[in-house]
Order: C-alpha cells, then structure tokens, then sequence
C-alpha cells in the first residue's frame, strides 16, 4: 500500500499506523486486561509451536519474553488503535504482531522493522489468524477477569450483607408491596433476600465462566483450521489454563466460536442480571434509609460526603446512586453486545468484535469496582433504626391483617378503614371496640410472630 511514516520510537509498524490513521474515531483503547490477554496468547502460540517443531528455540524463546512484556502491561504505550476499528481486530491482532516482533529484534540487537530474527506475520503470528486471535483474547480476558475480580467482589457483598442479617434479625419492621405497608417482616429477612440475590449471582457467574472458557483459537481465517497444525489449538489451550487458572478447552465446532458470539451474549445477560439483582438492592437500601426525618428512615446509612452545597447538613445516599449508574451502563453495554452479535455476525465471522470486548471488559470492571465500594462505604456501615422500626409497625393499617383468622375479614376491614379516617392505630380500635380480651389481642397483634412461616400474618396481596 505503498510508504507509511511511523514514529521512530514506536515498536509496532506500518499495519497499527494505518489504522491510527484510518480510525481516530473515539480515544478509547483496547483494556490492559484484553492486552494482557493477547500477551498471553502469543506466548502460548510460541510454546505451541515450539512444542510442535514448526519455529526455533531462539525464535520462541524471544516471542515468549516479548509476549511476557505485553502480558505485564510493559508495552501498553505500544497499543494506539481505537475500538471502533476493522470489526474483525485484524489492526489489533497486526499490532501486537509488530511489537512482539520488533521487541524480538530490540532483544536480539537488531533495529527495530528489520524483521529479524523474528517476523511479524510468519512468526509472531504462527498458526493463527485475527479472525481466531481476537475472540479468543475476549473469552480469555472475560473468564480470568469475571474469576479474578467479579467473583470475589460479588461474594464479599454477599458475605457482609449476610452479617448484616444477622445483625438485624431481631428488628422487626413494617413490609411494604406496591409500595403500600403491609405485614411485618424481619430487617434481618429483607438483608438475608439480597445476600442470596449476590449468591445466585455468583453461581449465574460460573456458569458464564464455563461457557466462555471454549477458545475459537486454531479455526484460523474461516474455521478450517487452514495453516494450523491439527494439535495446536489443544496445546495453547493447555498452557493458558496453566497461566490463568481458567480451564480453556478447544471449541468443539471452530465454525460456531469464530461466526457467532452466542457464549458472549450469554455472559454480557449474566452480567445484566448481576446488575439488574444490584439496582434491586442499592434502591431499597436508599429507600429504607430515606429521610432522615420525614422518610422512612428505617436504617442510618454512613454519612460519606455532604449532600448539598445549599442545604448544610444535608447527606445523600452517594454510594446507592453510584451502583445505580454503573447499573444503567451495564444493562446499556449489554444491549450493545446483544446488537453486535445478532447483526454484525455474518457467514463465517463477526464483525463487531471490538466494540463487543469493550462493553463487556468496561462492564465487569465497573460492576467490580462498585461493588466493593458499595460495601465497604455503605453496607458495612448500615445501622438499624430499631424505634423508627417499631413506631412504623404500630401505626400500620397493616397490622389488622393477623386479625383475619381470629374475627374475620369484613370486621378486620371495618378496623383498617376506622384507623385510616382517625389516625388511630388498630391496637387502639381494638380495645375501644373490645374485639378481643387483651391477652388475646396482644397474641393477634404481635409482630415478631409474624414474620414466622405460617404465621397469622402470613396473607397474600
């Protein structure tokens, strides 16, 4: 294509420079860890075909240490290219090529574009094809990243929120559906629900693990495989299992992993599911917390930062609206994987590969990092406000609904209506009417033995 000045400081060469020039579209670069990926599977491809006696030891053992370099992020500088590029990631593929190859010659004494002793293409790239590379890099740096950072994030929420209801579990407060007040429930029991929303989460996690841990690697340009040797794919995909602890495994149809992004689709919903089960969790928390006077004000978030720069001691429930932001991008993420699939995979390749890798690489780091904010800032800080609990029980309508099996349903109606019109609390109405004797009303109206399976309390709606 004719003559390409490229920086004289640059290890990559004229392939990354064109598509500096052909793409200045956004300033978003490809994530350290998608380049980290790639290092890894360049290194694996050198041992592969080392192991395979298709390149030398001398030439293996330079791509190996380069790779290493990209691998650690010591090369990162080397990475121009923005993400909306050729769909397929050949400009990225070609880039790391040309670093892991210049690299080479830097290590071997020679001057950088001599493409010796180590060649771009013939070498660096061995056995392999853009068309393979890049979406086994997404699978690699989806899986390691959800296994290393989200996982243990999402557990240690889990496990701080399950303390919390402990903690809680002898502050009894008043239900609410439809946003309505309705029959008593355990702060502890509310706690405990969204403990075992991040537990479910988790285990939704690992089986997206599973899915992405099939490697397209070893399909090549089209998924015949053409110029790769037969065991190639298996051997790379032992190595990285050893580099990262994942269990990576040959795609069991190559044609299937490098035209379709079904395993991607797959884990971006698990991802909007783990979102969609936090939104749950920060909106309640900032709801129960509301007030602090004129809200609910059933529990006393940590105050983290003023709240206004009008109102002086106005404090906000910061740390719950930045879940819900990160939220609102991940389900927006995911809608952008979904779309790249379903539209941009066309006969035997998709073509919306690195937009895909952005959003979901973005998406799990961002659910990581908010989700041990969120409960290091918040929820290990939340405290119950046991008074406020009670007061809002006692004065709840709701609490005629124990009543039902003991005087009926149109009487129990007739009291809720009363209380509504006076203001009166429905312990008050039942001893001016004497519906019950007090021991007995006392029993009816307990609120601890309705939060138990089976209870009085225990009516539908």
């Amino acid at each position: 294509m004719g003559p390409m000045e490229v920086p004289a400081d640059a290890l990559y060469a004229a392939s990354t420079q064109r598509a500096v020039l052909n793409f200045p579209v956004s300033g978003y670069r490809f994530s350290r860890e998608f380049i980290r990926a790639l290092g890894l599977i360049k290194g694996a491809a050198a041992k592969a075909n080392l192991e395979l006696q298709r390149i030398s030891p001398e030439r293996a053992a330079l791509i190996e240490k380069a790779a290493d370099e990209v691998m650690q992020g010591a090369l990162d500088a080397h990475f121009p290219i923005d993400i909306f590029q050729t769909g397929s990631g050949t400009s990225t593929n070609m880039n790391a090529n040309e670093v892991i190859a210049n690299r080479c010659s830097q290590l071997a004494g020679k001057p950088i574009g001599s493409r010796d002793p180590v060649h771009p293409n013939d070498h660096v790239n061995m056995g392999q094809s853009s068309n393979d590379v890049i979406p086994t890099a997404i699978h690699v740096a989806v899986a390691e990243q959800l296994r290393t950072t989200l996982v243990p994030a999402l557990d240690a929420l889990r496990v701080a929120l399950d303390a919390k209801s402990k903690e809680f579990w002898d502050t009894i407060k008043i239900g609410r559906t439809h946003l309505m007040d309705a029959t008593p429930v355990r702060l502890g029991q509310e706690f405990g629900g969204y403990a075992r929303q991040c537990e479910l989460g988790v285990e939704r996690i690992h089986a997206a693990i599973r899915e992405v841990e099939e490697l397209p690697i070893g399909g090549t340009a089209v998924g015949t495989g053409l110029n790769c040797h037969p065991d190639f794919p298996g051997i790379v995909a032992k190595i990285l299992s050893s580099a990262t602890g994942n269990t990576f495994r040959e795609a069991k149809d190559h044609f299937e992993a490098q035209s379709a992004k079904d395993a991607l689709v797959s884990a971006s919903g698990t991802l909007k599911t783990v979102a969609t089960s936090l939104t749950k969790i920060a909106n309640d928390i900032r709801w129960i917390g509301s007030g602090p006077r004129c809200g609910i004000g059933e529990i006393s978030l940590p105050e983290t930062q003023p709240g206004s720069s009008i109102m002086p001691g106005k404090v906000n429930p910061v740390m719950s609206e930045a879940v819900l932001q990160v939220c609102a991008r991940v389900i927006g993420n995911d809608a952008t994987v979904t779309w790249a699939a379903a539209q941009l995979s066309n006969f035997e390749l998709n073509v919306g590969m690195p937009v895909i890798a952005h959003a979901m690489l973005e998406s799990i780091r961002l659910l990581t990092n908010v989700v041990e904010i969120f409960r290091k800032r918040c929820v290990e800080g939340i405290v119950a406000k046991k008074e406020r609990c009670a007061e809002l029980i006692e004065y709840s309508m709701a609490m005629v609904t124990s009543l039902v099996p003991v005087i009926g349903y149109d009487k129990s109606a007739e009291i809720a209506k009363e209380s509504a019109k006076t203001g009166k609390t429905v312990r008050q109405l039942c001893r001016e009417k004497k519906v019950l004797p007090e021991d007995q009303l006392a029993a009816a109206l307990d609120p601890v033995e309705m939060t138990k399976p089976g209870g009085e309390g225990a009516a539908g709606g």
